[in-house]
């Protein structure tokens, strides 16, 4: 690693505490998916996947609200 980061002076390691969901971007994604999700009533598993799926697909498909997400997370400050 020390070494990649050598050729890679841009990037750096951040230590993280090892229990912190407040720093991890994910919780902001699923909190996002359980929004539009809770009212939902999928008939099986299938339904509820495909439910699940079609909210990840339209928020990768904004990447305003994927950096508004990261930026709520308490991650030290990286993006433009």
């Amino acid at each position: 690693m020390r070494s990649f980061l050598n050729r890679h002076p841009r990037l750096h390691l951040e230590a993280f505490p090892p229990y912190a969901p407040e720093l991890n971007p994910d919780e902001g994604v699923w909190n996002h998916c359980k929004h539009y999700l809770a009212n939902s009533s999928p008939d099986d598993l299938h339904e509820l996947a495909r439910d699940v799926s079609r909210q990840l697909r339209n928020l990768r498909g904004s990447q305003d609200r994927l950096r508004a997400l990261i930026r709520q997370s308490e991650l030290p400050p990286f993006l433009p």
